[in-house]
C-alpha cells in the first residue's frame, strides 16, 4: 500500500513538470515569429553584404578600366607672354605691346605599343573671332605607328621635319623672346602639312625622315600675288593640293651633344597653278646644334628656288637666309646668348635693296627647367631706306609641361 502512494506520488510529480516544460501553442507561435524575423533580419544583412561587395567590385573595376585609360593618355602644352617695346629708326612702325602670344595644349593617346596619337591645339593673341587678332589652330594631329624597332610612318597633319625651332620651339627651349626672324621668315616656322611620313634610322646617331605632304601656296596674300614664303603657309584649312611637296631628311646625332641636319623639299608648283610663269620650287635648309658643357652654339642656314618668270621679276626667286647663335649657361638657371641674322625674302635681284639684318643679346633665366623669363635687345638693320627697322627691348615669360 505504502509503495503504490508513493508511485502514484511519483507520477504525478513527472506529470506536473512534464507540464511546466511543454511551451502553450501562443508560445510556439510566438517563438516561430521571433525565429521568422531573425532569418528575414540575416537575410537583409546577407543581402545588403552582397550589394556592398558588389558595388565595390564595381568600383574596383571601373577604376581599373579608368587606370588603364589614364595610362594610356598624355596631356600637355606651352605658352609664352612677350612684351615689346620697339621704336621704328624709320618713324612708320613702332611696336609698344604685351600680348600672350600663344597658349597651346597636348593630347595623345596610346592605343598600343605600337600605335599611337598625337594633337597640338593652339590659341595665338589670346582671342580669336570676327576682328580679333587671334586665330584657333590644329598644329598637329597625326597616328604613328612602329612598324618595327627602327622605323615608323607616321599620317595625318604634322610638323615639317625642317630647321631647328619648327619641331622644338618651345620657349623654354631657345634663347631669345621672339623666334629668330630667320626660322620665321624662310623655312617658314611654324610650318606643318598633311600626308605621310616614314621615318627610321640608318645607322647608330644617323636617322631620315622621308615625307609626301601637301604644299605652301603663295599665289595669294590679300588678295596681291607676292610669293613670300611665310605667306604660303595653307595651315590645311581647306587647303590646295594641286601640286604635293616632297621632302627628305637627314639627322646625325652620333656625338652627344651635337647634331647636324639637311633638309631638301621639292614642290612642283609653289603657287598651286594659280599664277602663269610659275615653275617648280626647291628649299634647302642646313643646320648645326652644338652644346658641350656650358658652350652652346646653333647656326643656320636655309634657301629657296623659285623658277619661273613671274616670280623673277621681283626677285622672288631666291629667297634665302642665316644666322649664328653662341650661348654661355652662367649657372644651371642662368644663360645668355648672342645672335646675328641675315635673310632676304627678293635676293633673286640685286637692284632691290631687301636684305635684312638683326643682332640679339639677350639672358635666359629659368627658375624650374620648364619655366623661363626673357630678356634681350633687337637692333636691326634694314637695306630698304623706307623699310621698318625695329630696334628695343623684348620680354618674354615662358612655360612647357
Amino acid at each position: 500500500m505504502k509503495f503504490k502512494r508513493t508511485l502514484i506520488a511519483a507520477s504525478l510529480m513527472a506529470a506536473c513538470t512534464v507540464a511546466n516544460a511543454a511551451p502553450s501553442n501562443e508560445e510556439l507561435y510566438s517563438m516561430i515569429q521571433q525565429l521568422k524575423a531573425e532569418n528575414a533580419a540575416l537575410k537583409n544583412q546577407v543581402d545588403a553584404s552582397d550589394e556592398a561587395v558588389e558595388a565595390v567590385v564595381v568600383q574596383a573595376e571601373k577604376m581599373a578600366t579608368f587606370s588603364g585609360v589614364a595610362d594610356k593618355v598624355s596631356i600637355g602644352g606651352y605658352g609664352e607672354l612677350h612684351y615689346n617695346n620697339l621704336d621704328d629708326q624709320n618713324g612708320t612702325a613702332d611696336s609698344d605691346k604685351i600680348d600672350f602670344h600663344r597658349f597651346v595644349l597636348f593630347f595623345g593617346y596610346e592605343f598600343s605599343d605600337d600605335l599611337r596619337f598625337f594633337s597640338e591645339l593652339e590659341l595665338e593673341h589670346s582671342l580669336s573671332g570676327d576682328g580679333k587678332p587671334g586665330e584657333v589652330e590644329l598644329e598637329q594631329a597625326y597616328i604613328q605607328y612602329d612598324m618595327n624597332g627602327h622605323n615608323t610612318v607616321t599620317g595625318g597633319l604634322f610638323l615639317m621635319p625642317v630647321g631647328i625651332l619648327n619641331e622644338t620651339h618651345e620657349p623654354d627651349t631657345f634663347y631669345g623672346t621672339e623666334r629668330n626672324p630667320v626660322e620665321k621668315n624662310i623655312i617658314p616656322t611654324t610650318w606643318w602639312e598633311a600626308g605621310l611620313m616614314f621615318s627610321g634610322d640608318l645607322a647608330e646617331g644617323l636617322r631620315y625622315d622621308v615625307a609626301m605632304t601637301s604644299g605652301l601656296d603663295v599665289s595669294k596674300k590679300d588678295t596681291k600675288s607676292t610669293f613670300k614664303i611665310r605667306d604660303g603657309r595653307q595651315k590645311v584649312a581647306s587647303a590646295q593640293a594641286n601640286d604635293l611637296a616632297y621632302t627628305g631628311r637627314l639627322k646625325w646625332t652620333a656625338i652627344p651633344g651635337v647634331e647636324l641636319a639637311a633638309t631638301m623639299q621639292y614642290q612642283e608648283n609653289i603657287t598651286q597653278g594659280n599664277v602663269a610663269g610659275t615653275e617648280e620650287a626647291t628649299l634647302f635648309e642646313t643646320h648645326a646644334v652644338i652644346q658641350q658643357g656650358d658652350f652652346g652654339l646653333r647656326a643656320l642656314y636655309a634657301t629657296w628656288d623659285l623658277e619661273g618668270d613671274t616670280p623673277k621679276l621681283t626677285g622672288y626667286d631666291e629667297q634665302t637666309g642665316w644666322y649664328v647663335e653662341p650661348s654661355y649657361r652662367i649657372s644651371k638657371h642662368l644663360g645668355v646668348f648672342a645672335r646675328y641674322s641675315e635673310w632676304d625674302n627678293q635676293a633673286g635681284m640685286s637692284s632691290i635693296k631687301s636684305e635684312m639684318e638683326q643682332i640679339d643679346l639677350g639672358v635666359n633665366w629659368w627658375p624650374h627647367k620648364n619655366v623661363v623669363v626673357k630678356v634681350d635687345y633687337q637692333i636691326q638693320d634694314n637695306e630698304k631706306a623706307t623699310g621698318k627697322e625695329l630696334d628695343g627691348m623684348n620680354i618674354g615669360v615662358g612655360y612647357s609641361f
